[in-house]
């Protein structure tokens, strides 16, 4: 019978088929027992998001099987981490991946795909927030069906001080945060930059974010100031970047890229949206592959987006049978995946400990 050691080696070289690297260089091979007839080899994958794990199951036992003897067999267990830069442990966040969604031009339905996006991951089982730092045009509290006001707490902070923490509003168990919260409906945001800059670093700093594998920010349009203070508050696992498909949105959308590349944020890739009659198909895509940077998927023009959104159900949207889910849960982890594939390339400096 194959040994403990031996089955691990085997399972080990499989190829992860979303990364392209050995599961052994991934590290995602944990225990391995092999008692009697029955093998087990359990793997971590880096995403309750993952594309597909049947397929990899398939893959690690056609591996293992091969060494077994007569009468053995080989079952393969999936658990997950997410791992991440971890970059918010500067302000005092314990969140793995920090996520920007933007735009460079308003109307191409970025508040949708932020709200879908972190709908979509939590709907896979992992830790989510949404931030919505649109302060001009806070929607997303609608399209969650989100309302009441912030609470707040006392925590100790740093040096036996106390300071006042914000309770995210509760969505399913999904952590929400918005300046839809503390605005009455119609009322309009007249802020320069310095105000917008304050806010921002209120939302981030002084609420119980707690720990989460991802926190979605939902950008204001075009590449003014919250996108330059969220540089430099934090280390982003990288800015998505939402756009239609007709050539005058993928000029700005482009402008967006240049944006994020001149602050050091990764862009993780293109989600077109409302891909369709109307306004045609692949011009993102054909961008993507032009500036040399992922394709996340296309959402199509779907009546039944706009119907979930406005009746306050984008949580339902993702859960539900309806003709939009596959299109907007394969984005989600196509985003997932990217930023699982980013780390490896670029993995999290250690930390330094003081003794």
């Amino acid at each position: 019978m194959a040994s403990v050691d031996e089955i691990r080696n085997l399972a080990g070289q499989a190829i992860d088929p979303e990364i392209g690297k050995s599961l052994s260089d991934l590290r995602m091979i944990g225990d391995v027992s092999a008692e009697g007839p029955n093998v087990e080899v359990v793997v971590e994958l880096p995403t309750p998001a993952y594309p597909n794990p049947d397929r990899l199951k398939t893959l690690i036992e056609d591996q293992v099987a091969a060494a077994l003897a007569d009468g053995q067999t080989v079952t393969t267990k999936l658990t997950s981490r997410v791992r991440g830069k971890d970059a918010g442990g500067r302000i005092g966040l314990k969140i793995h991946n920090i996520i920007a969604v933007g735009s460079g031009k308003g109307g191409v339905g970025k508040s949708t795909v932020a709200a879908a996006l972190a709908c979509g991951l939590h709907s896979f089982g992992c830790k989510v927030g949404l931030m919505d730092a649109d302060v001009y045009g806070p929607s997303i509290p609608h399209m969650l069906g989100a309302g009441g006001q912030p609470g707040a707490t006392e925590q100790q902070g740093g040096e036996g001080q106390k300071v006042m923490r914000m309770e995210p509003i509760d969505v399913d168990g999904m952590k929400l945060m918005s300046m839809g919260f503390f605005i009455e409906q119609g009322q309009s945001v007249v802020w320069r930059g310095p105000m917008l800059h304050k806010a921002l670093t209120q939302f981030l700093k002084d609420t119980q974010w707690g720990e989460l594998d991802y926190l979605i920010i939902d950008l204001p349009p075009g590449t003014g100031d919250v996108s330059l203070t969220l540089s430099q508050q934090v280390g982003l696992a990288g800015a998505v970047i939402v756009c239609t498909p007709q050539q005058v949105a993928l000029l700005d959308a482009i402008k967006a890229v240049d944006m994020y590349q001149k602050v050091n944020v990764p862009v993780l890739g293109f989600v077109e949206n409302m891909t369709g009659d109307i306004f045609g198909r692949g011009g993102a895509k054909k961008v993507a592959e032009e500036l040399k940077l992922p394709f996340l998927g296309e959402v199509p023009i779907d009546a039944c987006i706009r119907e979930y959104g406005d009746a306050g159900k984008m949580m339902a949207l993702l859960q539900e049978e309806n003709s939009a889910r596959d299109s907007l849960r394969a984005v989600c982890q196509n985003v997932a995946m990217q930023v699982a594939r980013n780390l490896i390339e670029t993995p999290a400096a250690p930390t330094l400990e003081i003794l």
